[in-house]
């Protein structure tokens, strides 16, 4: 299996959706542990050395997002949310403290695939891919230069470095906060209405029909990310 040798560490309190993770995801060629609190997590990741963390927010003794605020100090491993909490702060408070992307209870379990399939190809790192491919978009970040079908797209700067950031974090979410911080400044971090007439201009360009966008994806009321 493709999948094969690439280990998942799952990190949830309750026992049935640990089973059913380590199963399901044993089945598709995953090496999978486990684990019932965040301390019994963190040791893990340190001894099992996991390609991709699946972690529950309502942990019985350390908070979701103090996990991942603790992981985030020594390691970039991809992580992703797993949480019956649907609030849009909470989603947003765990992508901005270092979450990879935010999945909600109950999920479908290809959804969840396709979840960490994304995760774990944007932690290869832009370093060994200078040049990104997505479907019919290609985007190369020594030359700064973005093409559909091998056409050239002409970007402002301002757009390249959205779409540049967006790349080189493809397939996870990122907030509105984090892409205003990151392209104009901490005073814009506020400027949501802002992003969304850059974005709608970025899609104008790149996609084939922008009112229905296959690369850009609108996260509501959380941000963007890029498929």
């Amino acid at each position: 299996m493709e999948n094969k040798g690439q280990r998942i560490l799952i990190i949830d309190d309750e026992t049935q959706i640990r089973k059913f993770l380590r199963v399901a995801l044993t089945s598709h060629g995953y090496v999978v542990k486990d684990a019932k609190t965040g301390k019994e997590g963190l040791e893990e990741v340190a001894i099992f050395s996991p390609d991709l963390v699946v972690l529950d927010l309502g942990l019985p003794d350390l908070d979701g997002i103090e996990v991942v605020r603790i992981l985030r100090e020594w390691t970039k491993v991809p992580i992703i949310i797993l949480s019956v909490n649907e609030q849009e702060n909470d989603k947003i408070t765990a992508l901005d403290v270092g979450a990879d992307d935010y999945v909600t209870k109950p999920f479908g379990m290809g959804e969840l695939l396709a979840r960490i399939r994304a995760a774990m190809r944007h932690s290869k790192g832009v370093e060994e891919q200078p040049v990104l491919h997505f479907a019919d978009l290609s985007i190369d970040f020594l030359h700064r230069r973005v093409t559909r079908d091998d056409q050239e797209i002409k970007l402002t700067l301002t757009e390249y470095e959205i779409v540049k950031n967006l790349a080189i974090n493809a397939g996870k979410v990122l907030t509105h906060s984090y892409l205003l911080r990151t392209v104009w400044g901490p005073s814009y971090e506020k400027e949501v209405q802002y992003l969304r007439v850059y974005i709608g201009q970025i899609r104008r360009k790149l996609e084939l029909d922008p009112s229905r966008p296959q690369h850009i994806i609108t996260e509501s009321g959380v941000g963007y990310r890029l498929l």
